[in-house]
């Protein structure tokens, strides 16, 4: 029965609805009662197939960063000029995904029913708990991000963590060489200042926050992977050359 529809990842489509909705209102509040937001490049998401497209972007908090670019992505894909006008979430957008990390997604209730709007839970093979970690790819985790973009949109941060600055990890790269897809890079501000790391409390009310995307990155898919992750990096805004000056000083100094 069509009212018992899974996505490509197993969830119902139902429960999708109802929490895009819950969550969508709890961001409304956040992003334009509580604080100020900015949609810079909005056009750059017109036009775009509705399969294959692949989003990366700096990460300032587990979950409101994300939340943000949802409304965006809806409002554009129901023909909406302003994403402050919520009508679009009574018709949302079901094939959107994003990675995030298992540990993560785990924590708590908020986490796990967010699990549902379109996660695709992966094991970072470098850190889990706070831990440095060393282990293989698990190739199930590589699929599930190879079908949500099969299926539609799929958000990706190649820093795989918080951090500002962190290196990129070259897997986002290689899934780029595999697949192919259309990359429109995001940058997200105001965050850190207005929310805490995971993005359930609000830390300072009336920031500014900002999302701002891209034109498509111009990628030669047979570019090495290093090569590409420098170009997604660049674009995003957290390169090397990126590096404030303050913060490159204490860099040279622990060298």
């Amino acid at each position: 029965m069509k009212i018992f529809k899974r996505d490509v990842l197993g969830n119902y489509h139902i429960l999708k609805r109802i929490l895009i909705l819950l969550f969508g209102f709890i961001g409304y509040y956040r992003f334009f009662v509580v604080n100020r937001t900015t949609f810079n490049g909005l056009k750059h998401l017109k036009g775009l197939p509705k399969r294959n497209v692949l989003f990366i972007s700096n990460h300032q908090t587990y979950f409101m960063d994300v939340f943000l670019m949802y409304l965006s992505m809806a409002s554009v894909r129901n023909g909406v000029k302003n994403p402050r006008m919520l009508w679009y979430l009574i018709n949302p957008f079901l094939n959107f995904y994003y990675v995030a990390a298992v540990e993560t997604m785990k924590k708590g209730v908020l986490p796990k029913l967010l699990a549902h709007t379109g996660g695709v839970l992966i094991k970072r093979t470098w850190r889990e708990n706070g831990q440095d970690v060393k282990r293989k790819v698990d190739n199930t985790d590589l699929d599930n991000i190879k079908k949500a973009l099969a299926d539609g949109w799929l958000v990706s941060f190649p820093q795989g963590t918080t951090t500002a600055y962190a290196k990129g990890r070259k897997g986002s790269a290689v899934i780029i060489k595999q697949t192919k897809p259309i990359v429109i890079p995001i940058q997200v501000n105001g965050f850190r200042k207005a929310f805490n790391k995971s993005g359930v409390r609000i830390k300072k009310r009336h920031t500014q926050l900002s999302i701002t995307f891209k034109r498509p990155l111009d990628i030669n898919f047979n570019d090495s992977a290093d090569y590409i992750l420098n170009q997604m990096m660049t674009a995003i805004g957290q390169s090397e050359d990126d590096l404030p000056d303050v913060l490159k000083e204490k860099v040279e100094e622990n060298q």
